[in-house]
């Protein structure tokens, strides 16, 4: 069980840390985020500031260990949601792949955290039996 938590806690602290700076400059609207995400996307800036604001309740959501199982359920798939929708973006504006394939790595780390995340959930209810 502790090396489940010790892995756990590592894997979703940096997964949380990368999803929290990565919404930064979407919330404060950056001239960066700005030119990429308004001009080279297409999204509206009121967009951006929201699935910013979501991904920062979202990271701080799966950190929280009050939280109730099924709270964290939706944040992990609402994280899911915003790195695929991320890929399929990349995707539709004709990125090259060197830009949008390095975010199946942290969709990866976003399914390792899930599952050790449940792999908690079960050592708790074995263990509490």
């Amino acid at each position: 069980m502790k090396k489940i938590n010790i892995a756990y806690w590592i894997i979703t602290s940096l997964f949380s840390a990368f999803m929290i700076l990565s919404s930064i400059g979407g919330l404060l609207l950056t001239q960066e985020a700005v030119d990429y995400l308004h001009v080279k996307m297409g999204y509206p800036t009121y967009f951006i500031q929201m699935i910013s604001v979501a991904k920062i309740i979202g990271a701080i959501a799966i950190l929280l260990p009050m939280l109730p199982a099924r709270v964290k359920e939706w944040a992990y798939f609402g994280l899911f949601i915003d790195l695929v929708a991320a890929v399929i973006s990349f995707w539709a504006i004709n990125d090259p792949v060197s830009v949008w394939a390095p975010m199946f790595l942290f969709i990866a780390v976003l399914l390792v955290a899930y599952w050790l995340h449940h792999k908690r959930l079960s050592l708790r209810t074995t263990t509490s039996n």
